[in-house]
């Protein structure tokens, strides 16, 4: 587990004055530890074994606790669930059309991109999102598919 992370995201609950529950705990060291973007619901099938008498929407309450901290980031994809990721550093996603699958991946070049949205629109930004979709490498076998890279490399 990213210790700094965990010790920052500890730090700002406890700035913030909220209690650092042994359920809370669990579930960032779970997110910390995850490149899945799990649900609630997968969160709470993975900690319920160690937490029997926790509930989904205790685990949901605290995803939406972190989140509105800016700690976490809710993310509505095509699916019904809402997954969550911990925002480590800024990054993109791209997801599988087929399977749902998420995966992080970063882009130097939209660094100044809020910059340039504001000079532009006159709009005073505060941030942006992105989201590209396509077929995982497992779906294009699957599928039978493959990607411009593989035709073209």
């Amino acid at each position: 587990m990213e210790e700094t992370v965990y010790h920052q995201t500890i730090a700002q609950l406890k700035a913030n004055k909220i209690r650092v529950t042994p359920q809370r705990d669990a579930i960032i060291k779970y997110l910390i530890a995850s490149e899945a973007h799990p649900t609630a619901e997968k969160i709470y099938a993975a900690l319920s074994p160690q937490f029997p008498h926790m509930s989904v929407a205790t685990v949901y309450n605290n995803l939406i606790l972190l989140a509105d901290l800016g700690l976490i980031e809710e993310m509505n994809v095509g699916d019904i669930a809402t997954h969550f990721d911990f925002a480590l550093v800024p990054h993109y996603h791209v997801i599988c059309r087929n399977c749902g699958k998420i995966v992080d991946f970063s882009y130097d070049k939209l660094t100044d991109v809020e910059a340039v949205a504001a000079a532009k629109t006159g709009f005073l930004v505060d941030g942006h999102h992105l989201e590209v979709y396509g077929l995982c490498p497992e779906c294009q076998i699957k599928l039978g598919k493959t990607t411009a890279k593989a035709k073209n490399g």
